[in-house]
């Protein structure tokens, strides 16, 4: 726990309420002003990063809203301790809907969590984007979008 408020694990737990909500506005709210939210793995049409909390919100607003999908929960959550206190690594899945269809399925994702005075100040999400492309029946708009980008 940080002096200022929440510690990782405890916003972390509210990371994961954000994402089964999709409420970007709760999302951006865990994170400090000048936060940092990374995707170090390549996923067409998603910015390398976001900079900032007003850039977090638009982003997970405007991904979140057009979603096809519906995640129900965050399960199978390992959390790993860091040298550095303000530093989590979890392990996580997430178990999802696809809302036109009713498809199961679940989603790896590893964060890597940065937290200072009660906020989260820098994010890695390494997220199974192929999976979830393929998931979703997108695996060919993915392939186009690769192609298409040279």
């Amino acid at each position: 726990m940080t002096d200022d408020g929440a510690g990782p694990r405890e916003l972390l737990a509210a990371f994961h309420r954000a994402m089964v909500d999709f409420s970007a506005d709760e999302l951006a709210e865990l994170h400090a002003e000048d936060a940092v939210y990374e995707f170090p793995l390549l996923t067409p049409g998603r910015p390398e990063r976001y900079r900032g909390r007003a850039e977090i919100r638009a982003g997970f607003g405007a991904a979140w809203a057009g979603a096809p999908v519906r995640v129900e929960e965050i399960r199978d959550v390992v959390v790993h301790e860091t040298t550095d206190p303000e530093v989590i690594v979890a392990e996580q899945r997430a178990a999802a809907v696809v809302t036109g269809t009713g498809h199961a399925f679940t989603l790896p994702f590893l964060l890597v969590l940065r937290v200072r005075a009660g906020r989260i100040v820098h994010v890695r999400d390494y997220a199974d984007a192929l999976r979830g492309a393929y998931e979703l029946g997108r695996l060919g708009a993915v392939v186009e979008a690769l192609t298409g980008s040279r």
